[in-house]
C-alpha cells in the first residue's frame, strides 16, 4: 500500500435498486456521504442502508480516522459519518481536522456509546450531530439530510445531560481544570511528570492509544495546544509550594 494513498476509500458505483430495495426518498437534493467505521460489517450495513436513499451518493468508506481525513480531501462528501472509537486516532480528533481543513464538510457521529465526554469533545470538534447506534434506519436517513441542510442535530438521550453540564460549567464559573473528569486530572498529572503515553498506560492500566486519545481530549479542553504546555499548566495551579487541589 502506498504511503500517504487513502486506503480502503472505495469510490461509490452505479447502483440499481433490486426488486426489494426499500427506496426511501427524503428529498430532491442529492447529499454526498462518507462512511467511516473500523468494522467492516458496519461500513457494508450502513452503505446499504445510505443507497436504499435515491438522493444519497456513498462517495466512499475509511476504516480509521487518517483514512477518513485523507479521503474527505479526495472526495469533498457533504457528510461524513463517524465512528468515535477506532484503532490508532479517534473519530473526534478526525472530526476536528475536518471540520478545521473543509468546513463544508458536515460531521454526524454514530456510535455505541452514550458518553457524555464524547459527546462533550464531539462538539467542541465541530460536529454537527451525534447518535447512537441504536437509531432506526429511517431516522438515520433524516438526521444525514438535515446534517447536509446545515441544521445541527443530537441524540435526544444524551442532549439533557450535557445541556445540565454547561448550565453548570456557566453557573459555576469554574476554570478549564475544572471540566476534567478525574482520570483525566490523573494523567494530566502524569504528563505533566514528563511520562510517556506508553508510562501512563502502564501506571493507570490502559493502553497506550486510550492514553493518546485522553491526551488529545485534555488539550482540547485545557486549551493547549502540545503536551509540553501542560507542565507550565500545572505550575500556574501550583503558585506555592503545596500543590493546589483540583477539588
Amino acid at each position: 500500500m502506498a504511503a500517504g494513498a487513502p486506503s480502503r476509500v472505495r469510490r461509490g458505483a452505479s447502483w440499481r435498486p433490486s426488486p426489494h430495495s426499500t427506496i426511501v426518498s427524503m428529498t430532491s437534493t442529492r447529499v454526498s456521504v462518507l462512511v467511516c467505521d473500523d468494522h467492516e460489517l458496519v461500513r457494508r450495513g450502513l452503505t446499504d442502508l445510505l443507497k436504499s436513499d435515491l438522493t444519497v451518493d456513498v462517495v466512499g468508506t475509511a476504516g480509521t480516522a487518517d483514512e477518513a481525513v485523507r479521503a474527505v480531501a479526495e472526495l469533498a462528501p457533504d457528510v461524513v459519518i463517524m465512528d468515535v472509537r477506532m484503532p490508532g486516532r479517534s473519530g473526534i480528533e478526525a472530526c476536528r481536522d475536518i471540520r478545521a481543513a473543509h468546513p463544508e464538510t458536515r460531521v454526524l457521529i454514530l456510535t455505541s456509546f452514550a458518553d457524555d465526554e464524547a459527546l462533550f469533545s464531539a462538539i467542541m470538534a465541530g460536529a454537527s450531530g451525534y447518535v447512537l447506534k441504536q437509531i432506526r434506519g429511517n431516522d438515520l436517513l433524516d438526521a444525514v439530510h438535515r446534517v447536509a441542510q446545515g441544521q445541527s442535530l443530537l441524540d435526544p438521550t444524551v442532549t439533557s445531560r450535557v445541556l445540565a453540564r454547561v448550565r453548570g460549567e456557566t453557573q459555576g464559573g469554574g476554570g478549564a481544570g475544572d471540566e476534567l473528569t478525574a482520570q483525566e486530572r490523573r494523567i494530566v498529572e502524569l504528563v505533566a511528570e514528563g511520562m510517556t503515553n506508553r508510562q501512563i498506560g502502564e501506571r493507570v492500566h490502559l493502553a497506550e492509544k486510550t492514553v493518546k486519545n485522553y491526551v488529545s481530549n485534555i488539550l482540547m479542553k485545557l486549551g493547549l495546544a502540545r503536551r509540553a504546555e501542560v507542565a507550565a499548566y500545572m505550575a500556574k495551579r501550583r503558585p506555592g509550594a503545596d500543590a493546589q487541589s483540583w477539588e
